[in-house]
């Protein structure tokens, strides 16, 4: 399962691992980056949900998921956003059309 979701390009990096944890391990260590780079990645995903906005041609759908997706990049680095301010970001973020 592990292996369907990487890639093309990295399929032969890491088709030597033979069980589900080496392979997960394997993974991580590529993909996960040290803290620095974490540190780095929640500076900038706090930039974008702060600076967050919609355009009024986006639909309502589209504008929700693309502030989920930051959200929850943000969870993934141990930053969590309440649904009160979530709720108060989308409302704010929506054209004045």
């Amino acid at each position: 399962m592990l292996l369907i979701e990487l890639p093309n390009e990295h399929l032969m990096t890491f088709n030597q691992y033979k069980d589900a944890k080496t392979l997960f391990a394997a993974i991580q260590t590529r993909f996960g980056g040290n803290e620095a780079t974490k540190k780095t990645q929640k500076t900038l995903l706090k930039q974008i949900y702060e600076n967050f906005s919609a355009s009024s041609t986006e639909s309502l759908d589209s504008i929700f998921n693309r502030l989920q997706k930051i959200v929850s990049q943000l969870a993934i680095l141990g930053e969590n956003i309440s649904q009160e301010y979530l709720n108060l970001k989308f409302l704010r973020s929506l054209p004045s059309e």
